[in-house]
């Protein structure tokens, strides 16, 4: 056995392989690998998935200074990350004033714009959930649709798409047909009501005559969208036609529940 001549006060200096020597993450976002970008991330796998700075990124849109040339610059992301911190978080951020905001290297009267918009938008969204609209009664969804109908020269049928309380969370045009009859596709409605994550519909449409009673089209769809919301634990309130002066509800009227009992079209 040989044994290593020298002092042991020596120091031998020990550098890895070149294969386990990884490279720095460049500071490019453009640069970085797609699945870990904001935006594509955002894209791919939704927005609450995200971080509060990879969503502030994504708002501000680029960094500060420049990477040409070798001149250091910051990235959308390392940006936010650094504002979040100077503000204490969203809510500093929010509460901050555009003069503040404006005090900050690199942020231009646009970024802090943007910022201040995507706060408000955010507010205005919850303040909308607040104060939702609910519906009680046929007569309160008529009194709500009623001025779409006004002068209209063709049948429009609308999903009213209404969470666990009754309240609306989106209205979707589904149909806009001739001037005496709208074609509704139970697949759209259903669609729209999956989409909006939505545990009620109502069906509205008008009848340009201006008389609501029902036809036998409308008994059909009445039918054929109650049983295919039921099968996907959807609830279908009501049906109802907007005439000019009056209303029909199938659902007011028992024609909803005859249709369910009897599994037929009344006569």
């Amino acid at each position: 056995m040989r044994f290593l001549k020298g002092k042991i006060s020596e120091k031998i200096q020990l550098r890895p392989p070149d294969s386990v020597c990884l490279p720095m993450k460049s500071a490019r976002i453009k640069n970085w690998p797609v699945k870990e970008r904001p935006r594509e991330r955002l894209i791919a796998r939704g927005a609450e998935q995200l971080t509060d700075a990879e969503l502030l990124a994504i708002v501000l849109r680029v960094g500060r200074g420049t990477f040409k040339k070798g001149i250091p610059g910051q990235n959308a992301t390392d940006l936010a990350k650094e504002l979040l911190t100077q503000f204490k978080g969203l809510r500093g951020l929010d509460r901050a004033y555009v003069e503040d905001l404006r005090k900050v290297p690199g942020l231009s009267i646009a970024k802090v714009a943007q910022i201040k918009a995507a706060f408000e938008l955010g507010k205005r969204a919850q303040s909308k959930r607040l104060t939702a609209i609910s519906f009680e009664s046929s007569s309160a969804v008529t009194a709500h649709f009623r001025p779409r109908f006004v002068n209209a020269r063709q049948e429009i049928a609308i999903a009213v798409l209404l969470n666990g309380e009754n309240q609306l969370i989106e209205e979707r045009i589904v149909s806009e047909g001739t001037p005496t009859q709208a074609t509704v596709y139970v697949r759209r409605v259903l669609e729209e009501a999956l989409r909006a994550s939505a545990a009620a519909i109502v069906l509205v449409h008008n009848h340009t005559s201006g008389h609501p009673e029902p036809t036998a089209g409308d008994d059909e769809t009445t039918r054929d969208l109650d049983r295919a919301a039921q099968l996907i634990g959807l609830l279908l309130v009501d049906h109802i036609i907007v005439g000019e002066f009056n209303h029909f509800s199938y659902a007011d009227s028992g024609r909803l529940q005859q249709i369910r009992d009897s599994g037929d079209i009344p006569l």
